[in-house]
């Protein structure tokens, strides 16, 4: 290769999903926009982190320690800052990863380790590559055998293992690696991967790898320089698909985007006998065909939003409740909302009455149950109830009445 190459298994993985959307956040350097998933994603590794750096006898820190840790860590952000569309929803989130880190707790009280290390970060020079990983922990195994730990936060399992193929090649004589294991260990002659694993958090479950020989490796490490050659050489064609596309942060800048919505554009204002198919004298692909479907949904939806509109507007014109047409009744609902919109006011009420611990997470369901609850007293409930701000909202419901 005739240049070295800042790589990581993360990178090829975004060049591989598509290498317009690689040059858009690593050649232009344009950040990608936060998401959801990464905050808890990141949330749920520090605590794993926390848990193990504060091992002091080979076990786990008290359950309430480490509650203390994840809740501290987490309201260091807002959940805008996250990118969740709603404090409630960053509630939700944050209940998801109390569950979890109770479960591992409850599963993994018992156990007696000392990891080699959390979070360990190293970059090595190869092939002209400099690469970057990041090993969530490295447990010892004795005899001068390690194991990769790989934590998920998702619930779904990876297809393939390339991720522990990148660490094992990595990790061979390693110096860092090698120093850790010494410090353990100082009779140890040669140090070996004994086992790799993902660690599903929401489920508990592991997935295990052998190591892999050393044909698998030579094959799988071919791919990554082909890789590696094809980003040095330029080679930033989109790859567009609708899975792929559909959330991408880079989709307003993409010219495979912008070029079809322009031709679409088009063809919505073009005379009704003059529209063809974008793609005439073609087969449609089940995307198009998908993306066909989604369009008329959409323009269904404004229609039928028009009308809900209308109706809605016509009922109350008319001082009606109710109304019917041939086949279909309208009726108009009034629904009524609760919600606690000033946090910060309803967690100083919560704490004043020693009532925290009843509502772990303050969710407007879990606050509407404290509420209905024999545990809390009128006068306390009365104070609560000045922060409950309540909505009203007329609905409309459409029946049918006949078959």
């Amino acid at each position: 290769m005739p240049a070295k190459l800042n790589f990581s298994f993360s990178k090829m993985g975004m060049y591989r999903e598509c290498p317009l959307k690689y040059k858009f956040r690593y050649v232009l350097r344009i950040p990608e926009l936060p998401k959801p998933y990464f905050a808890f994603g990141s949330a749920l590794h520090r605590v794993m982190e926390f848990i193990y750096a504060s091992r002091t006898d080979g076990k786990l820190p008290p359950l309430e320690t480490i509650l203390q840790f994840y809740k501290t860590d987490w309201e260091k952000t807002s959940y805008e800052q996250k990118a969740y569309v709603s404090k409630e929803k960053e509630d939700e989130a944050f209940a998801e990863g109390l569950r979890i880190i109770k479960a591992y707790y409850d599963k993994h009280a018992g156990d007696v380790l000392f990891p080699l290390s959390t979070e360990m970060r190293t970059t090595v020079e190869i092939d002209g590559l400099a690469v970057t990983s990041v090993l969530d922990r490295v447990d010892y195994l004795g005899g001068g055998k390690i194991a990769i730990v790989d934590y998920k936060t998702g619930k779904s399992s990876p297809k393939e293992p390339d991720q522990l193929l990148m660490y094992q090649k990595l990790m061979k004589d390693n110096e860092t690696l090698k120093n850790l294991v010494l410090q353990r260990d100082p009779a140890v002659k040669k140090i070996e991967i004994g086992k790799m694993y993902f660690y599903f958090l929401p489920t508990l479950k592991e997935e295990a790898y052998e190591p892999a020989d050393k044909k698998q490796i030579d094959g799988f490490w071919k791919g990554v320089l082909a890789t590696a050659e094809d980003i040095l050489a330029g080679k930033f064609g989109a790859d567009p698909s609708e899975g792929k596309c559909r959330w991408c942060d880079y989709k307003d800048r993409c010219p495979v985007w912008t070029t079809t919505e322009t031709l679409q554009s088009a063809a919505r204002q073009a005379p009704e006998e003059e529209k063809l198919p974008l793609n005439s004298g073609e087969e449609q692909s089940d995307e198009e065909a998908l993306s066909q479907k989604i369009d008329e949904y959409g323009l269904l939806k404004e229609k039928l939003d028009v009308l809900e509109k209308e109706i809605k507007q016509d009922l109350q014109k008319n001082n009606f409740l109710r109304h019917f047409g041939k086949n279909y009744q309208a009726e108009l609902q009034t629904v009524e909302s609760a919600s606690f919109d000033d946090h910060k006011a309803v967690m100083a009420q919560l704490d004043k009455f020693n009532l925290t611990g009843k509502v772990l997470v303050p969710t407007l369901d879990s606050i509407l149950k404290l509420l209905n609850s024999p545990d809390i007293l009128p006068a306390q409930k009365k104070a609560l109830e000045a922060h409950k701000e309540t909505k009203k909202e007329i609905k409309l419901k459409i029946t049918k009445t006949r078959e």
